[in-house]
C-alpha cells in the first residue's frame, strides 16, 4: 500500500509539472494596466511557455508579438492584417517605442506563428493607457 501511495504521489507530481509545462500566456511588463504615460513611451512584451521566433519561422511553440491600437485579438488562425493599427514585430522583438497623441487607447498584445496567424485570445492581453 504505502508503495501504491509513492507510485501515485509520483504520478501526480507528473501530471502537475506536464500541466505547466502547456501553460501559455502573453503579458505586457510595461506600462501596467490602468498607466499614465508620456508619448512616446516604452512597451515591454512577455510570453510563457513558447518562445519568440522572427517571422517565417515556423517551429512548434514558437511565434512573435503584434500590437494592436484600439483593436481586439484576432481569431485562432486569421492572418493579422497590416495597418497603422495593428503593428507587427516579425524581427522577434521584445520591446519597442509608441508614440500616440494625448487620449485614452486601448492596447492588445497578439501573439502568432510565423505566419502571422493568430493564437487566438488565449495568447492576447490588452490594457488601457492613458497618453497625456
Amino acid at each position: 500500500m504505502k508503495l501504491m501511495t509513492h507510485m501515485l504521489a509520483a504520478a501526480g507530481l507528473t501530471l502537475c509539472v506536464a500541466a505547466g509545462a502547456f501553460a501559455q500566456s502573453v503579458s505586457f511588463v510595461e506600462p501596467a494596466d490602468g498607466a499614465t504615460v508620456s508619448s512616446p513611451f516604452k512597451v515591454k512584451f512577455a510570453v510563457s511557455g513558447m518562445d519568440v521566433k522572427p517571422a517565417g519561422d515556423m517551429a512548434a511553440n514558437t511565434g512573435h508579438h503584434h500590437l494592436f491600437i484600439n483593436a481586439t485579438s484576432i481569431k485562432t488562425g486569421e492572418v493579422i492584417p497590416v495597418d497603422e493599427t495593428h503593428l507587427h514585430f516579425g524581427k522577434g522583438q521584445t520591446e519597442t517605442e509608441v508614440k500616440l497623441p494625448p487620449g485614452t487607447y486601448k492596447l492588445t498584445m497578439q501573439f502568432a506563428n510565423g505566419l502571422h496567424q493568430s493564437y487566438g485570445e488565449a495568447m492576447s492581453k490588452t490594457i488601457t493607457v492613458t497618453v497625456k
